[in-house]
């Protein structure tokens, strides 16, 4: 938000009430799950009479669209606050493991950010840029640790999604798969370098 629109009382109350919706609507996925939102019991919820939703988003594609901005918010949020190893390559187990962390702790908005569970729903341009702004974070931190093959970057975002889901679906709440972020990274990483020895000896 701009200092002008921070200034403007309006803006402030549109903001407000964005806020009420989206907390609502988190709350109503967690308690009946994401794909049934019913949008006459967010308007309950938030003081406003069904038609007026309208007025903050066009359809309930566009209010899962601005959920799926808030849950991209959250994860860049949790990202930048990261106190990582200064080891790139240990680093990046951490990272790892925190996003791991990061699905485990809210299922529902796992679901929205990381599978096609709702039907018909593609992110608008606005939103799905803060997903592109997280996949930059992850982009530089695995060329901090000597990763940049783009296939690599596809087998990396495979890896993590794999640990996440197996975390979710089989022990939420706990810590079974993060715990195996050090070894899968390992592993992932000793690929790798065995990969760009090999090539490195086809060009000699």
């Amino acid at each position: 938000m701009t200092e002008r629109q921070q200034a403007d009382p309006r803006e402030r109350r549109r903001q407000a009430k964005v806020s009420a919706i989206l907390a609502g609507a988190w709350a109503l996925a967690h308690r009946d799950g994401l794909a049934v939102i019913s949008l006459r019991d967010l308007a309950d919820r938030v003081d406003l009479r069904q038609p007026s939703l309208y007025a903050y988003f066009d359809s309930k594609l566009g209010l899962y669209d601005l959920m799926f901005a808030d849950g991209n918010r959250q994860l860049l949020e949790m990202v930048r606050s990261l106190a990582l190893s200064d080891d790139p390559r240990q680093a990046l187990v951490e990272f790892t493991g925190a996003l791991v962390r990061f699905s485990t702790q809210d299922v529902v908005r796992h679901q929205l950010l990381f599978q096609r569970t709702i039907p018909g729903f593609e992110p608008s341009a606005g939103s799905y840029a803060l997903a592109l702004e997280f996949y930059e974070i992850a982009r530089q931190r695995l060329a901090a640790a000597g990763v940049s093959d783009p296939s690599d970057l596809d087998v990396f975002s495979a890896l993590v999604n794999g640990l996440a889901h197996q975390q979710v679906a089989n022990d939420p709440g706990g810590d079974r798969w993060v715990r195996l972020a050090q070894r899968a990274v390992d592993m992932f990483l000793a690929d790798v370098d065995r990969h760009r020895q090999h090539s490195t000896r086809k060009g000699e």
